[in-house]
């Protein structure tokens, strides 16, 4: 993604830290930490070179976390591992490498290994021994072993359905409830960044902030056409939506069409990924919904008599998502 084209999230965990753990062969330099201050202005990214050693990288992160405190931390593939280690702390863990010793192996990573990013401490090479693979192994073994139980809720897994190289969610799955999937590769990119990664950055500052953004739902029949392809900046428009709102999508079940949720929930997560995680909703009773604003164009299932504000999608006020995100605009969050 063009320069020109990231914008920051200066209110986005605001005065508070958050410590990047990085991949394998990366460093604290990577192009994803700069991402991340370029995103969150208002955050402090601390993001130290692991040492090789994977005993020696866990000593300094439990050091690290000891001084600094962080309010996040944001583990990718092998530092996905060792964050899940760091328990007490909200963690976001992007294709996590649970099995590192086994990744090296089925990758070729035997050998001279060069680093992707400058170091600190000036090492641009290192070799990957049989040894240090099995330090790996026994490392990984002591994953899920820490209290589990009481980080639910604090932990969140994301896992791309298009990665060759790390296939763990359902190990995590097994062990934590917030395993989302998003679409993309094995390596952070922009697009990854902020619209799988910041979402969830986002629900988290939320919750330590004890903050209740206000309510809009949207009916699911005004985000597509009547082949199910996406309505013209539905998109964009929900993208903005989501910068100032708790967005859900609202659907009405077929009594003959059981199959129904499925395809729509389906739809929801290939049309706008990580953000669908847990906000779909199924009802016949729009009426009953608590919120603040509704998108609908129907004033069936009780749509006419919703408590809050009800946006008429396709009336000469709304005759497009353009129209909307002109609408809200003006709101600003209220």
């Amino acid at each position: 993604m063009d320069n020109a084209y990231i914008k920051s999230f200066p209110d986005v965990m605001s005065g508070k830290k958050i410590l990047y753990v990085h991949g394998f062969a990366s460093s604290g330099q990577s192009g994803t930490v700069a991402r991340l201050r370029e995103l969150l202005p208002g955050a402090v990214v601390v993001a130290p070179d692991l040492p090789i050693h994977p005993a020696e990288a866990m000593d300094l992160l439990h050091s690290v976390c000891d001084s600094e405190r962080p309010d996040l931390v944001v583990g990718t593939s092998m530092g996905g591992m060792y964050a899940e280690m760091l328990y007490g702390f909200d963690r976001i863990l992007v294709n996590p490498a649970f099995r590192m010793g086994e990744t090296i192996l089925k990758n070729g990573m035997l050998g001279k290994v060069t680093f992707l990013n400058p170091r600190a401490d000036g090492m641009k090479e290192f070799m990957m021994t049989k040894q240090l693979q099995e330090e790996y192994r026994e490392t990984t073994e002591r994953c899920f072993t820490g209290p589990v139980a009481g980080d639910q809720g604090r932990v969140w897994g994301l896992f791309g359905i298009e990665d060759p190289v790390v296939h763990t969610y359902d190990l995590f799955a097994s062990h934590y409830a917030n395993a989302l999937r998003f679409h993309g590769e094995h390596r952070m990119n922009d697009s990854i960044l902020l619209h799988s990664v910041l979402p969830v950055v986002q629900w988290i500052d939320d919750r330590q902030r004890r903050r209740q953004r206000n309510i809009v739902y949207i009916g699911i029949e005004q985000t597509m056409e009547h082949d199910w392809r996406p309505l013209s900046s539905v998109v964009k428009a929900v993208r903005f939506l989501l910068e100032w709102y708790d967005v859900y999508f609202v659907g009405a079940l077929p009594p003959a069409d059981g199959g129904y949720a499925g395809r729509v929930s389906q739809w929801v997560f290939e049309t706008v990924g990580v953000p669908s995680f847990r906000h779909v909703v199924f009802t016949n009773r729009k009426d009953l919904l608590y919120g603040d604003y509704l998108i609908d164009a129907s004033a069936d299932g009780g749509s006419a008599s919703f408590m809050g504000t009800r946006i008429d999608f396709g009336s000469d006020a709304f005759k497009t998502w353009e129209e909307v995100i002109e609408y809200f605009g003006r709101l600003g969050g209220q």
